[in-house]
C-alpha cells in the first residue's frame, strides 16, 4: 500500500508557502533612513537647548542695552577687566525695580507717583495708554492667585466642536450687567495655535464650561503643538471633581 507523502509547504492565506513566508528575511532599514531617523533625533534634543539658550541670551541684551546706562562710565567692568560681563544690566534692573517698589510703599513715593500720574493725565494719548498698561499690570498682579489657574472646555466655534480656554475670573461689571436673566459669565481667554499669546476674549455662561484636571502649562503645550504633546489622561478615580457642570448633560 502507497501512501501519498504529506506537502511540507502548505499554502498560507497569502497564496504563499509557510516556509516561505517563515523564511522570508526581515526587511532592513536603508542608510538613508538610519540618517534620517538620527537626525530628527538630533533635532527634538537639540532645538528645545538652542532656542532657550539663544531667547536668554536676547532677552539678557536686551535688558542690558536698556539699563547698563545707568551705570557711570567710570566704574563699569569693562574698564578694570579685558572682558565684559553680561547680565550686569539685568541684575541692576532688579536692584533699580527693587528700590522703585519700596520707595513708593512709603507715604512719600505715593505723594510723588500720585503727581506723576496727575501729570500723566493732562496728555491725550499718553493717559490712555498709560492707563490701560497700568489696569492690565494691576489686574494680573492682584488676581496672581486665581488668574489662568484653571484650563476650561467649551463648545466653539459651534456646538459639537470644542476648545481649549484660559479661566481667568467671574465677569464683573457692565459685560455682567447687560446679560439677560441674570446669567453668571465667566471671562476666559481662547488661545490660538500654535502662538498661545494672541487669542480672542470671551464671556461664557458659566454652566457651559468644564474645568480641566490639565495644569496650564500642559494645555500651553498642548496648544502649541497643535495636540501633539498629550498630557497624561487621567482615570474615571483620579478626577479631582473641579468640573464645574457638563453642558452635554444639562442640555
Amino acid at each position: 500500500m502507497t501512501t501519498k507523502k504529506s506537502k511540507s509547504n502548505a499554502t498560507g492565506p497569502d497564496g504563499n508557502s509557510t516556509s516561505q513566508t517563515l523564511l522570508k528575511p526581515a526587511k532592513k532599514t536603508s542608510i538613508g533612513a538610519r540618517i534620517r531617523t538620527y537626525f530628527l533625533t538630533g533635532l527634538v534634543v537639540a532645538a528645545p537647548i538652542g532656542i532657550t539658550l539663544y531667547l536668554t541670551r536676547w532677552f539678557v541684551e536686551v535688558v542690558d542695552e536698556w539699563f547698563m546706562p545707568l551705570i557711570p562710565e567710570a566704574y563699569r567692568p569693562e574698564n578694570y577687566l579685558s572682558i565684559s560681563i553680561p547680565g550686569l544690566g539685568l541684575l541692576v534692573a532688579l536692584v533699580v525695580l527693587t528700590l522703585l517698589g519700596a520707595l513708593t510703599a512709603n507715604f512719600f513715593g505715593r505723594q510723588v507717583l500720585s503727581l506723576g500720574e496727575r501729570i500723566v493725565e493732562r496728555m491725550p494719548v499718553v493717559r490712555t495708554v498709560y492707563g490701560a498698561l497700568k489696569q492690565i499690570f494691576e489686574t494680573v498682579l492682584a488676581q496672581s492667585t486665581t488668574s489662568f489657574r484653571d484650563v476650561g472646555l467649551i463648545e466653539y466655534p459651534r456646538k459639537g466642536l470644542y476648545a481649549l480656554v484660559f479661566v481667568t475670573t467671574t465677569t464683573k461689571g457692565e459685560v455682567a450687567s447687560r446679560v439677560p436673566d441674570g446669567t453668571e459669565l465667566v471671562s476666559v481667554f481662547l488661545p490660538t495655535t500654535p502662538n498661545p499669546t494672541s487669542g480672542f476674549l470671551l464671556f461664557v455662561p458659566k454652566t457651559d464650561i468644564q474645568i480641566l484636571d490639565m495644569s496650564v502649562e500642559e494645555a500651553a503645550k498642548l496648544v502649541i503643538s497643535a495636540g501633539l504633546v498629550v498630557p497624561g489622561e487621567a482615570e474615571p478615580a483620579e478626577v479631582s471633581g473641579k468640573k464645574l457642570s457638563n453642558p452635554v448633560a444639562e442640555a
